[in-house]
């Protein structure tokens, strides 16, 4: 029998007769997964596990949502352990699920309950919450969710009514953990910062092509974060997929998107997520972030069921080496808080080298569109096929930095908003008591200051150049000392470091640092530039020869007054100055 035929068999087990008298089972089940259910159905289901298994489910509340609507999280452990306390007394590892962050993607709620529900009744995987408690929320984006309809995922088979992509702010959760912008992400951090688990899997639904492979499945730390943990990460990864090849499904370990969009020859290129995304953010935090990825084309009861395997196998591995991985996450956390004055990789590419993989499509042609007019790919489903195609799974370092000595001073004038994201994000800091009026400190002054031109999540984002110097500043009273010396000194750097993908820089939180605000008026800077070149000959010089140099120069007004305002005394010493400061000695 061939995986998909066993896969088949497996689901038609399945069947909404079976689940029908069970109260614990959901809309899906009972459709004979057809629909999804609505939010109430959350809440009813939440509150029903606690009261059929109480000494193994509480359900509670972790936040509210933009429109009034609670956020809920299922606390199981057959362990006795339901909170926080009680699992780092019994130094259990927590594993933290998650459906529905795109609420459109919504096989994650379904799978996680019936996962769950086979769990404690016994039919899956017996033991496996004794030695590790589970946090499930269902449903993450829950505005979205209630954002009910039948197109909101037009390339999608299934269910028949699904919630939408985007919060009821109209944003995308899965942008959103490095800066947290949306009261959910907060609820989230504050959930995560509470328990603290080991391993975090984020449950979502493709977009794309069509082709055989139903699932995919990555986990950092493995091409990233601390080089020791990601022996960790890999063996939960092929853990996972290993046991879904097993079970029928055709597992892939990277992200089925077309390099060229709509050209199956166009191949793949894995990489790392920055810490927007859920797998990119828990990497810094020196824990396991795993992403899995059901295709958008295989039915409803498919990726459910392929989803519940996953999530069944992720907890098995977790049981079984949960105690092991705990404590190499905790070293990573010891050299973590030891990285100051060390190279610290920022961002990743993969490099341009590529292998030919055997890859399960179908048959398809590349033709002029009658509608659209572009050359457009069209699948026959009929008509499995091998492709050939070129994977760039080379994944290196593109942005290195090396870490402070001691960290950043961030200046009083933004300490009260910088401090309260710190504290979302459980880093240390403290408050610098004294002035320092003389500091030695390297501050970063930008060369290059690119505003985005379109909105990115309600911000401009912002791309710099420059580099750090050395410099003296003054340190004010009440600015915010951030040590590097902390287990998350890696997302203190994400954060700070001005040219790291998702600094708060780059999400433009720091705009107006790079915006001129003052000017002199041409005549007067006219006047400004005779008296200096009267009174200074090697300014004389150095413009004579500019001239000579930059045609490009020597053709600007501007440029050229201005050449003499930035000598001038009326120049702003901190346009294009970054605020934040790095040190090599903390402060006393």
């Amino acid at each position: 029998m061939t995986r998909t035929l066993l896969f088949s068999a497996l689901l038609a087990t399945a069947t909404p007769v079976a689940a029908a008298h069970n109260p614990l089972a959901t809309v899906a089940e009972r459709s004979g997964f057809v629909q999804t259910g609505r939010y109430e159905e959350v809440i009813a289901l939440c509150e029903g596990f606690a009261q059929l298994h109480p000494r193994a489910v509480r359900c509670a509340d972790f936040g509210t949502t933009p429109e009034g609507r609670p956020m809920k999280v299922l606390v199981a452990s057959t362990s006795g352990a339901l909170t926080p306390e009680a699992a780092k007394a019994r130094q259990l590892p927590v594993t933290l699920i998650q459906g529905g962050i795109h609420a459109g993607e919504i096989d994650g709620k379904d799978a996680g309950f019936l996962a769950l529900r086979e769990l404690l009744e016994g039919e899956a995987a017996s033991g496996v919450l004794d030695k590790q408690v589970l946090l499930f929320v269902p449903v993450f984006n829950i505005d979205g969710h209630e954002r009910f309809g039948r197109w909101n995922r037009p390339n999608q088979r299934g269910p028949e009514e699904m919630g939408w992509r985007t919060t009821g702010q109209n944003y995308n959760l899965n942008r959103d953990y490095a800066k947290a912008d949306t009261p959910e992400m907060q609820a989230m951090l504050a959930l995560i910062n509470q328990w603290d688990p080991l391993a975090y899997l984020d449950l979502h639904v493709t977009d794309g092509a069509k082709f055989e492979h139903d699932i995919s499945i990555q986990v950092e730390p493995l091409n990233s974060g601390d080089p020791a943990l990601r022996a960790v990460g890999k063996a939960f990864r092929d853990g996972v997929i290993e046991r879904l090849a097993a079970q029928g499904s055709l597992p892939l370990a990277f992200y089925p998107s077309f390099v060229e969009t709509d050209n199956p020859q166009s191949g793949f290129e894995d990489g790392v997520a920055p810490p927007r995304f859920s797998h990119g953010y828990t990497q810094l935090r020196n824990r396991l972030g795993m992403l899995v990825e059901t295709h958008s084309w295989r039915d409803y009861k498919h990726r459910v069921h392929a989803t519940r395997n996953t999530i069944l196998a992720a907890l098995e591995l977790v049981a079984a080496h949960g105690a092991n991985w705990q404590k190499q996450v905790q070293a990573a956390d010891a050299r973590a808080a030891k990285l100051g004055g060390k190279p610290v990789a920022l961002d990743y590419k993969a490099s341009a080298t590529a292998r030919t993989i055997p890859f399960r499509g179908y048959a398809y042609t590349r033709t002029p569109s009658e509608v659209s007019g572009a050359l457009m790919t069209r699948y026959d489903e009929s008509t499995p096929q091998v492709w050939n195609i070129p994977l760039r799974d080379d994944v290196r370092p593109s942005l290195v930095v090396d870490a402070p000595r001691a960290g950043y001073f961030v200046p009083a004038a933004h300490a009260g908003w910088v401090a309260a994201k710190l504290d979302q994000h459980a880093i240390d800091y403290r408050r610098v008591a004294q002035a320092q009026p003389k500091a030695r400190v390297e501050a970063f002054r930008a060369d290059k200051a690119e505003f985005g031109a379109a909105s990115t999540e309600g911000h401009q984002r912002t791309t710099l150049a420059g580099q750090w110097k050395s410099e003296i500043q003054a340190i004010g009273a009440g600015a915010l000392f951030v040590p590097i010396a902390q287990p998350k000194a890696r997302l203190v750097m994400a954060l700070l470091e001005p040219q790291a993908p998702d600094a708060f820089a780059a999400w433009g939180r720091f705009n107006n640092a790079f915006e001129r605000k003052e000017y002199m008026e041409d005549y007067v800077a006219e006047e400004v530039a005779r008296a200096m070149l009267a009174q200074d000959r090697q300014l004389k010089t150095a413009f004579e020869q500019r001239l000579k140099d930059d045609a490009a120069f020597a053709q600007s007004p501007q440029a050229r007054l201005e050449f003499f305002a930035r000598r001038h005394s009326s120049w702003d010493a901190r346009y294009n100055l970054y605020p934040v400061l790095r040190t090599d000695h903390a402060p006393r």
